[in-house]
């Protein structure tokens, strides 16, 4: 039974990129911007359903003009198309406003399943895709690292983790699924999918096109306004205690508790 997937992606800042700020907000000059890493497991479980079953899959990124490179790498690992989200008037959004904009797209595009990552890594939400489930009447599970196909190809048997432990979830298709690390062992694209992925469709879609009104997205229609970003404080140095092990060990005590009063 072939399926038609959708895979939510973001485009965020490369984990191992130093961030600074300016004026209260990310300097993105001269960062390297990448899949976000939990949507990476969520594209690739798509491509193996997908490989076992047949169907399409199809990456949407809603994100400024410049994501197009980012977009080609979830081509270039083998999704067939891509949706790319583009307009000023769209941006500044929160997640609310986001899952709007997402939820008019989605119901533009034919779909099975939709995957998406469990939180993105800029922001740490984690409310995006669940946002979209709910705007779009569908089942949800989140933080999936097991996921199994009913034999009708019908439903679906998910492995959660959840504070350590580990639920088991069944639900009925369609349905939207948030990946955690975990789930599969990410593919690279290979020279070949990355000559490939330039003649590819990538559709393009501003506020217009998805028939959203600029006033119930983005900066607009967002429910929470960020007035500016701090770095955390810098850490004190640390203290190296001297004498033997009994008198360290007396001293540490003092210290926690007269200094640190964590005990």
């Amino acid at each position: 039974m072939p399926f038609n997937i959708v895979v939510l992606l973001k485009r965020v800042p490369d984990t191992e990129s130093k961030i600074t700020l300016r004026e209260g907000a990310v300097v993105t000059e001269g960062l390297n911007f990448v899949l976000d890493p939990y949507g990476e497991y969520g594209l690739e479980k798509a491509l193996q359903l997908v490989e076992q079953h047949g169907g399409k899959v199809t990456a949407v990124l809603f994100g400024s003009a410049d994501a197009k490179e980012t977009i080609r790498k979830a081509l270039a690992v083998g999704a067939d198309e891509a949706v790319h989200i583009s307009d000023p008037a769209l941006e500044g959004g929160d997640a609310a406003a986001t899952a709007k904009v997402l939820a008019a797209a989605l119901k533009k595009i034919p779909f099975d399943m939709i995957w998406a990552g469990k939180q993105a890594v800029d922001e740490d939400n984690a409310q995006v895709a669940l946002r979209v489930a709910e705007l779009l009447d569908l089942p949800h599970v989140n933080s999936v690292i097991e996921f199994n196909l009913e034999a009708d190809g019908k439903a679906a048997r998910c492995v959660r983790e959840v504070d350590g432990e580990r639920d088991v979830m069944t639900t009925t298709l369609p349905a939207i699924f948030t990946a955690q690390q975990g789930l599969g062992e990410l593919r690279y694209p290979s020279l070949k999918g990355i000559m490939g992925a330039k003649k590819k469709p990538i559709t393009d879609w501003d506020a217009a096109a998805l028939g959203v009104a600029a006033a119930t997205v983005g900066a607009a229609g967002a429910k929470i306004q960020q007035t500016k970003l701090e770095p955390p404080p810098a850490r004190p140095p640390g203290k190296i205690i001297p004498g033997d092990a009994q008198t360290a060990a007396q001293e540490l005590a003092r210290l926690l508790h007269e200094e640190a009063k964590v005990i």
